[in-house]
């Protein structure tokens, strides 16, 4: 029992280490997103008469909270935020209903996305994600045979998604709709849901996205300017005229950092939804390559990390790191697509680099998930390793003392000689 204790106690004092790929990839956009948000933004404070370092200013405090979140966000262990999983989803609705409360709620342009905090607006969706993700990595884990073998069992976070994206279209919010349901679909695969089965939902929730999609004449506009924004530039295709502009003059290696011209009242949103575009003006072709490697190395080490909690049975952290990188992945992806004229104008940032409030805040905990899960899994893979190494340890009885007067057993070895090299000692009454 006493050997049991002192084992216990070697494993328990076996720590795990943060994954240097994860957090050097995010401390790098993080810090490409301070230089460019710099860059960006001070033709958009001096029209907007708060100064030209104003949204600098802005960026570098919700900055300086979210390293803070993170930081709680990784010394956080995973069981602690497993085990309040239904609570984060009873959050996830409170969060979209108090948009509606009179007073809380915040309208912006029509749209009724942000509670008013006092100090700052803060849009709810944004945690929302994050806690949704919590939630279905749970769910996966208490259902994971029956996601693959019943019905109820898959339709379920389907039904909850529904719920979700009802509350967003009354907002609305058709981009963060799409990306809950394709995070949605994203996990339940990585899930091992029955793949025949899902696609019955999938035909269904198609074309209700297609009629909402069309539904308001300036969706409609929007999916149909992308495909030649030069046809209308100074009205449905003003945006994505611009942003192309931006791209094109950048060339190779981009005209110099704060040489933008788009940048100055041309190119609406170029703080935040339109990053990119400057950064291909200022940086050129090499430094959107730069961007899309970050953003490919941060996702694929996530997934990579998920994968290995799956092989080791650490399922709830697994698909959390699924989750997160589905998220940040996926929401990249459509920020990158609309500012190269890939995809239809939506109003999504781009993570860790644009200018905003409530998603750098979000997005550092999203991170600091992420880290916890490197963390608690290379802590995990030391502990099994000392597992191994001590039972492969042969474990070798005592040999008992010879009789006083009498000489050892040949071949044994005396105390206090060296572990690599039996000493050899001499024997009475017999002759070299």
């Amino acid at each position: 029992m006493d050997g049991n204790f002192h084992q216990a106690t070697r494993l328990e004092a076996i720590h795990g280490r943060f994954d240097p790929w994860l957090l050097g990839a995010a401390i790098a956009l993080a810090t490409l997103g301070v230089v460019m948000v710099a860059s960006s933004s001070i033709a958009v404070g001096e029209d907007l008469e708060v100064g030209p370092f104003y949204f600098l200013i802005r960026h570098l405090m919700f900055l300086g909270l979210g390293v803070a979140l993170c930081l709680v966000a990784m010394r956080t262990e995973m069981r602690t935020i497993e085990k309040y999983d239904r609570l984060l989803l009873l959050g996830c609705f409170v969060l979209l209903l108090a948009v509606f409360v009179p007073g809380l709620g915040h309208t912006v342009n029509g749209a009724r996305r942000w509670i008013n905090l006092g100090v700052s607006n803060f849009q709810t969706v944004e945690a929302v994600k994050l806690m949704y993700i919590v939630w279905l990595s749970s769910y996966l884990v208490r259902f994971r045979d029956e996601v693959n073998a019943t019905w109820g069992a898959m339709l379920k976070p389907l039904g909850v998604a529904a719920g979700l994206m009802l509350m967003l279209v009354l907002q609305p919010d058709f981009g963060s709709l799409a990306l809950i349901l394709a995070i949605t679909a994203g996990m339940l695969v990585l899930g091992g849901v029955h793949m025949p089965r899902m696609a019955a939902p999938v035909l269904v929730i198609l074309p209700l996205l297609a009629i909402v999609a069309i539904a308001e004449p300036y969706r409609m506009r929007r999916l149909t300017s992308f495909m030649d924004p030069f046809a209308d530039p100074f009205n449905s295709g003003y945006q994505l005229a611009n942003a192309l502009m931006a791209v094109g003059r950048g060339e190779w290696f981009g005209v110099g950092l704060g040489a933008s011209v788009q940048k100055l009242s041309y190119l609406p949103e170029a703080h935040t939804d339109f990053i990119l575009a400057v950064i291909a003006e200022e940086l050129g072709f090499a430094g959107v390559c730069l961007v899309i490697g970050l953003y490919a190395l941060l996702v694929g080490r996530a997934l990579w990390i998920g994968l290995k909690c799956v092989e080791m049975r650490r399922h709830f952290a697994g698909y959390c790191a699924f989750g997160v990188a589905l998220s940040i992945g996926l929401q990249s992806l459509v920020s990158i697509g609309v500012n190269l004229g890939l995809l239809p104008t939506k109003g999504l940032t781009l993570p860790l680099v644009s200018s905003g409030g409530s998603s750098v805040l979000m997005t550092c905990v999203a991170i600091g998930l992420l880290l916890r899960v490197s963390y608690e899994l290379d802590r995990a893979q030391r502990q099994v390793a000392r597992l191994r190494g001590e039972a492969a340890q042969p474990q070798e009885a005592p040999a008992p003392e010879p009789a006083r007067g009498t000489a050892p057993a040949a071949g044994a070895a005396a105390r206090g000689t060296s572990r690599l090299r039996q000493r050899i000692e001499p024997t009475l009454g017999r002759t070299a």
